[in-house]
């Protein structure tokens, strides 16, 4: 049933459907591009310091770090009518990326001491955060026995939100004519955004049962859809196409945005000898930096926009014609074998980050069936991946796992990601 949030309009062969409390679908997703863990921690006696220096020559602006899980609290479906099926339910999910500001971890790490006349990109600083819930209910309609369209209405519950983007401004160190160097902050525009994290008190929020809450109709409420088809090119090919999370969060509730405007030239503190009146030369030089490179904070709302995911797959099935029980005492004819290509995309600020998959699907029974992937995608060329769904009497069990070949070194993996989950499906 968990096909139906990635296509709503995924054809259903059964009457209803309950998804097993917290149990129903379960997944988790870690990714990075450009870096994996033993390069920086493998135990090889090299130093730290030679290890961050090799790991930030390799990397590139668009390399970053993501986490996605999600956890289905709620779900089920129902058949309205012979062609219509209706779903829903609740999940909470997790979203975090964040692309490596090699400037900045450059400037921090090493200093300005060997760049000078180099300019410090500061709009490199780009990550997002969001702890969310999602309440959604979806309606898959047969229009014909070749067309199956369908559609999903979501609400966004967002409990915890971070972001920053569309930052600016440089940091420049050149040969000064006044002082030996001269230090430039040119057009700093940074903002950073935090809803659901400061309390009203200006307090942290730290207790997870507050997030949890929030996440259920909350303050931070928004809107988006999901919309989806499966196109019968003939009795063996197959199309299916989805869009997903089209929508936003209006954040309003327990904000903070941060923000530092404007530039600023340094060349030193000239010192003067004046017993008589001795200046405070950092605290006039923190007043003249405040004046000329305003900070705060405001509690103004903004609108974060989910991540949109875009799926296509053709399939091609071929091989023994089996047959399926269906839910008007009918039954379907299928293929034990099916070849195929699926295209994911998702949208992210820089650059959508694409994944191509050809996949392998077996049937051994009505009741038994694997599936087997390869993967290129920003971290691999050769991620293999796997999986099973297994019906028991009323209760089917499922589970995925990727990028298995690396499974035995997962510090040297760039993605690793798993699924897995227990319904109950009556036809």
């Amino acid at each position: 049933p968990q096909t139906l949030l990635l296509n709503p309009g995924a054809e259903t062969h059964y009457k209803f459907h309950i998804g097993v409390p917290l149990l129903s679908s379960f997944s988790g997703e870690f990714s990075s591009s450009g870096i994996v863990l033993s390069d920086l921690f493998l135990s090889d006696g090299r130093a730290i310091n030679d290890k961050v220096s090799d790991v930030l020559n390799t990397l590139d602006i668009r390399d970053y770090i993501k986490i996605n899980t999600q956890i289905e609290v709620l779900s089920g479906g129902y058949r309205y009518d012979d062609t219509t099926y209706i779903s829903f339910g609740f999940y909470n999910e997790i979203d975090a990326i964040s692309y490596f500001p090699k400037d900045v971890i450059t400037l921090l790490n090493e200093g300005n001491t060997a760049y000078i006349n180099r300019s410090f990109d500061l709009s490199q600083m780009l990550y997002k955060l969001d702890v969310i819930g999602v309440l959604h209910v979806g309606i898959t309609k047969e229009i014909n026995k070749k067309l199956t369209l369908g559609g999903r209405f979501k609400i966004y519950s967002s409990s915890l939100n971070m972001e920053t983007s569309n930052n600016s401004g440089t940091f420049t160190t050149v040969n000064g004519s006044n002082n030996i160097l001269t230090h430039y902050l040119d057009n700093v525009d940074i903002n950073l955004r935090t809803s659901g994290y400061v309390g009203t008190d200006n307090e942290t929020v730290s207790d997870p049962s507050t997030l949890i809450k929030n996440s259920f109709l909350g303050g931070n409420l928004g809107i988006g859809f999901d919309v989806g088809m499966t196109y019968k090119i003939s009795k063996q090919l197959e199309f299916t196409g989805s869009l997903l999370d089209v929508g936003f969060v209006n954040h309003k509730d327990n904000i903070k945005t941060s923000f530092a405007k404007g530039s600023y030239v340094f060349e030193g503190i000239e010192f003067l000898y004046d017993p008589a009146n001795s200046p405070n030369y950092w605290a006039d030089l923190d007043t003249d930096f405040k004046e000329r490179i305003p900070r705060g904070d405001n509690q103004d709302s903004y609108i974060s926009w989910r991540p949109s995911k875009v799926n296509m797959a053709l399939k091609y099935s071929f091989g023994e014609i089996k047959s399926k029980y269906c839910y008007d005492n009918t039954y379907k004819d299928f293929y034990a074998n099916a070849l195929g290509v699926h295209v994911n995309t998702v949208f992210r600020a820089l650059s959508p980050q694409l994944e191509l998959t050809g996949f392998y699907e077996k049937s051994f029974t009505e009741k038994l069936q694997t599936k087997f992937t390869y993967t290129i995608d920003n971290y691999s060329f050769y991620n293999v991946g796997a999986g099973i769904a297994v019906q028991l009497g009323k209760i089917n069990f499922y589970g995925m796992l990727d990028n298995i070949l690396q499974f035995n070194d997962i510090a040297s993996t760039n993605s690793m990601s798993l699924q897995l989950g227990v319904n109950l499906i009556f036809n």
